[in-house]
């Protein structure tokens, strides 16, 4: 944690994410608050004018930072120290001009008690004094039954228990004037995370081709949402669900990628999908009229669409989701592969796909998708793949262990891809251990490489002496060549002689040999 001139800084603390405390760097400073997802990378903001009410409180079992907008959406911040709550309290009041009170809660674990709706919060009240609150937003339906309400919520992939749905009873006795039933159900939809097509879409695009999740859809992009109607399966993406948008061009420079990160995933069935991945022929164009005004356009998208495009459709489709997402396309750098482009043909896991280097991290496409920030990485090591000296593998470790292995990539990438990550700054784990081109893989090219662990240490003696002659017949040609009979003598004299080299008569050895071998050309003749 930092403090100067006005400025917090806390890098251990939680922010409550659909049921689940998800951890988050926070800043405070005189404009405002925000704060940044560790896992996925994504910064908020909260601007200063828009805080409304701020709160201390127990939370998960330490203590927490509770703020409320004038938009009516609540925010809570938990992992604080005790001993911080002076120092927050001065901050708040001297920056903002908000008194930070401390919030109690009731603790008598009655069941029974007043709902009470302030903005997007609802609170249950047991006596004066809150019992718990549930953010509406994170309600995902509600439904009623005879004196009933069920308020269903959305579940997060990474918590371990998910809160699925809360049951409210309303007594008959209070059953007077408007059905409090159905108006507690209204007020909830109000402001639960529900997706309605309301309006027309802005713009269409029809049987695009996308590979995550496969198939073809009917991409309608709307205010406020996307939907992709198929054949069998239709999904709603949120815009507010939408990280990064990634725009690569295929190794064969007519195709292109558009990729888009969400959290949380889109699902069918059991399968999450963080990743939707589309592909788009160069050749295809098309041309937008949008039915709004440019008034609407400006107040709406500040500049960002504009009412007729025409031109590629890979161009067109990027504008819309970075007009209606409010999200930077990320494209590849200066980074140029040997084949003239900036993807790398690799494979990960059993699959062939490309590997991009980006200005600040490295994507994978397509099968499965892997996006790493250079922030993640703890180190990348270069290693020979397999059995073959044509390839290498790139290998990427991240902070939490994980190691990302491409394999397979071409040897011409080496050095553009050695300069790319120096450039980067990221550490080598091996660095000057292995030489592309060198003498030992020159060596090993010329032959196939052999798994026989005695073959390979007749290789590397080969080496070191510097024989280029062949192996196979450069010790018979030291003994009498055209005699077909002393092979198997000849080779047990010749150990027995290097054998006695350490003893003091191995002169003496070397005549008793000699004699032998004019005994038996004798016994021939």
């Amino acid at each position: 944690m930092k403090d100067e001139l006005a400025v917090l800084e806390y890098t251990d603390v939680s922010i409550e994410s659909r049921g689940l405390m998800v951890p988050v760097r926070l800043k405070l400073s005189d404009q405002g608050i925000s704060y940044r997802n560790v896992k996925t990378g994504k910064v908020e903001n909260l601007n200063s004018s828009e805080i409304e009410v701020v709160n201390w409180q127990r939370l998960g079992g330490s203590y927490g930072l509770r703020i409320f907008t004038e938009s009516g959406n609540l925010f809570r911040f938990g992992g604080f120290k005790d001993s911080e709550q002076s120092k927050l309290e001065k901050f708040f009041k001297n920056t903002y001009g908000k008194t930070m009170s401390e919030k109690e809660f009731s603790v008598k674990g009655w069941n029974y008690g007043a709902a009470k709706f302030e903005g997007a919060v609802l609170s249950f009240d047991v006596g004066s004094m809150p019992a718990f609150e549930v953010p509406l937003n994170h309600a995902s339906g509600c439904t009623t039954g005879k004196n009933e309400v069920t308020l269903e919520f959305h579940q997060h992939d990474d918590a371990a228990i998910n809160l699925m749905e809360m049951r409210f009873h309303i007594p008959t006795s209070e059953l007077a004037g408007d059905d409090p039933v159905e108006s507690f159900q209204q007020r909830v939809m109000a402001k639960a995370s529900v997706i309605t097509a309301t309006g027309d879409a802005l713009a269409i695009f029809r049987e695009v081709q996308c590979l995550t999740p496969r198939g073809r859809y009917d991409i309608k992009v709307y205010p406020s949402f996307i939907q992709l109607h198929g054949k069998t399966f239709d999904f709603k993406i949120p815009v507010t669900t939408v990280l990064r948008l990634f725009l690569l061009p295929h190794l064969d420079q007519r195709q292109h990628f558009f990729v888009v990160s969400l959290d949380p995933p889109i699902k069918q069935g059991q399968t999450r999908y963080p990743y939707l991945i589309l592909l788009f022929s160069g050749d295809d164009s098309d041309t937008l009229e949008l039915p709004l005004t440019e008034e609407e356009l400006q107040e709406k998208y500040e500049g960002r669409l504009e009412k007729e495009m025409s031109g590629p459709q890979f161009e067109l489709i990027s504008k819309m989701f970075r007009g209606t997402c409010n999200r930077k396309i990320i494209t590849p750098g200066n980074f140029m592969g040997h084949s003239g482009t900036p993807a790398i043909s690799c494979s990960y896991k059993a699959a062939a796909g490309y590997l991009y280097p980006l200005e600040r991290g490295l994507i994978y496409v397509h099968k499965p998708p892997v996006h790493i920030r250079f922030d993640e990485i703890s180190s990348v090591n270069f290693a020979r793949s397999g059995s073959t000296t044509r390839s290498f593998d790139f290998e990427v470790e991240v902070k939490n262990g994980v190691i990302n292995t491409f394999s397979s990539i071409e040897k011409g990438e080496y050095n553009r891809l050695f300069d790319y990550v120096n450039q980067k700054k990221l550490r080598i784990k091996n660095r000057g251990k292995m030489e592309m081109g060198g003498r030992k893989d020159d060596f090993a090219d010329s032959d196939a490489d052999e798994p026989d662990p005695y073959m390979r240490r007749v290789r590397e003696e080969a080496k070191e002496r510097d024989d280029d002659d062949e192996e196979d017949s450069s010790e018979d040609e030291d003994f009498a060549p055209g005699e077909e009979g002393s092979d198997v003598a000849e080779e047990y004299d010749s150990y027995a002689g290097d054998s006695s080299e350490s003893g003091g008569d191995s002169e003496a050895g070397s005549e008793e040999g000699e004699k032998k071998k004019k005994e038996k050309k004798e016994r021939v003749c």
